[in-house]
């Protein structure tokens, strides 16, 4: 029983792991930003997607999750300078063009990869399992725990430690004054947003590996990355490691002692908490 239970903790971990480095670029764009893209989920698919057949043709994992980085963050580009930047400051306008591009992206994807599932080939350095504290845990999951830490430490150090972290905060606080300075904040945002597009390619090749790829895995992981944004608090980093946190272990706890109430045990305690915390664990005004 011990052994399973610390599998289980294990899995909301890896998992966890999963859902931050997915929300932390949800997080970026629609915390910082302020643009609710409803489409960050059929990126994460669409990344998955590419980083899958990358690796398959080459053979070559760490390819893979270049490749679906840098094409996201070209999707990201087209998405905000193409459609965005012409409905940016209207909300609803925001949620039904991204809305809209979602569809268009998972349409394409069903075209292009059918709706077959698949799994993105993991390194043989990565496969097998690994024995510690009496159990055998994979590899692979251990290496998503410990790139998702990498991740947050890159991303904390990035925010509040380099200069582009400054104007980033400082934007979002008083963009008029940032461009009064001579800087081009529109410029910083649009890397900021690509950045964040980025991150939700990774997490679809990371995930590819060990949830798979299939048509509805976008809405699936969408709906995390808004309870995990909405439970941190919008715009916070720590927020969305915590939100990861508790979501992951929600939803693989909840999964195993009530698999029929697996939804409720995620959104039942973030009602609770918002009902506390308007603006979530780490949120401000």
């Amino acid at each position: 029983m011990a052994s399973l239970n610390l599998v289980q903790i294990l899995n909301g971990l890896t998992l966890a792991a999963l859902l931050f480095i997915v929300a932390s670029g949800f997080t970026l764009i629609f915390g910082l930003l302020r643009i609710v893209n409803l489409a960050h989920g059929a990126l994460y698919l669409f990344g998955g997607y590419i980083g899958y057949s990358v690796t398959l043709g080459t053979g070559n994992f760490v390819l893979g999750l270049v490749a679906s980085m840098l094409f996201v963050a070209f999707l990201g580009l087209i998405i905000d300078q193409g459609l965005l930047r012409f409905v940016r400051g209207f909300v609803l306008r925001e949620v039904l063009l991204t809305l809209g591009v979602a569809f268009v992206l998972n349409d394409i994807a069903l075209v292009i990869w059918g709706g077959d599932t698949f799994s993105v080939q993991i390194p043989a350095m990565l496969r097998g399992a690994v024995r510690f504290a009496g159990i055998y845990y994979p590899t692979y999951r251990l290496f998503v725990l410990g790139l998702g830490i990498l991740v947050f430490i890159a991303l904390w150090l990035l925010l509040n430690r380099t200069r582009l972290g400054a104007l980033i905060r400082a934007g979002v606080d008083d963009a008029e004054m940032v461009e009064a300075m001579g800087i081009n904040i529109r410029r910083v945002f649009l890397a900021t947003s690509m950045l964040g597009a980025s991150l939700a390619g990774l997490g679809g090749t990371i995930g590819g590996a060990f949830l798979t790829l299939y048509p509805t895995a976008d809405s699936e992981i969408l709906v995390f990355s808004l309870a995990i944004v909405i439970i941190g608090g919008s715009g916070s980093l720590v927020g969305a490691a915590v939100g990861a946190l508790l979501v992951g272990m929600l939803n693989t706890i909840g999964q195993v002692m009530f698999p029929e109430l697996a939804y409720f045990v995620i959104f039942g305690p973030m009602a609770a908490i918002l009902a506390f915390r308007p603006l979530g664990l780490f949120g401000r005004a």
